[in-house]
């Protein structure tokens, strides 16, 4: 099972980065066989502050367990943090199975947890504009895939895709209509290209030359465990 709340941390015992005065989230999740933790952000990605593999107090993951399975409090697997910054950062969900850590027993006879908190920053937005009638090309960089953030079709303004075009087909500015087949087709892709046309997204204005505006991340993929 795994506990997440949010708390004002500077470290966790055992791997860690320090985090001064932030409010982060921390994810524990008990030393079962077939426990994942997973960390996730709503909005934003994730950075990994700390990790823990092992016991660092009495309390946490104690019910049911004796004594002598909790008495050591000074009981860590190293690598721990560097195994969930190379899972999670970046990512907008993570999952780690407990048994991806539990390489080596740092503490043989202690029943252990996973202890890890973990900040959402906010991923670079990339804005992306195509008229209509031509293809909106959404691209990252190796090893990074596209989220949609926001999707808008029509028109906000007489001057974006203007050329060439008669002044009355450009007049209407409120005339905006958002659409979801972008991300349908986008998201978790490296690239992608859309063809901007009223019959894939609907015409919210007739008679005004329309555009198409993306926004968008590029962020890692999500890694779900297989074991």
């Amino acid at each position: 099972m795994t506990q997440v709340n949010q708390m004002s941390v500077n470290k966790v015992p055992g791997d860690s980065h320090t985090q001064h005065a932030a409010v982060i989230n921390r994810a524990v999740t008990c030393d079962e066989i077939f426990n994942v933790q997973r960390l996730s952000c709503e909005s934003g990605v994730i950075t990994v502050q700390s990790a823990l593999y092992g016991r660092a107090d009495r309390e946490t993951c104690s019910e049911g367990k004796p004594a002598q399975q909790l008495s050591n409090i000074n009981c860590y697997q190293l690598g721990t943090l560097d195994v969930f910054k190379r899972r999670c950062d970046g990512k907008r969900q993570c999952e780690v199975n407990t048994t991806t850590v539990r390489k080596s027993d740092p503490c043989f006879g202690i029943f252990k947890y996973l202890d890890t908190t973990y900040a959402c920053h906010p991923a670079q937005s990339i804005s992306s504009v195509a008229c209509e009638d031509s293809y909106a090309n959404l691209h990252c960089d190796r090893g990074q895939v596209i989220f949609v953030s926001s999707a808008n079709y029509g028109r906000r303004d007489r001057t974006t895709c203007s050329t060439g075009q008669p002044a009355s087909q450009v007049e209407t500015v409120t005339c905006s209509l958002p659409v979801n087949k972008v991300a349908q087709s986008c998201d978790g892709k490296s690239s992608c290209s859309v063809k901007v046309r009223g019959s894939l997204f609907g015409d919210p204005c007739f008679g005004t030359y329309k555009y198409l505006e993306v926004t968008y991340t590029c962020q890692n993929p999500v890694f779900t465990p297989k074991d």
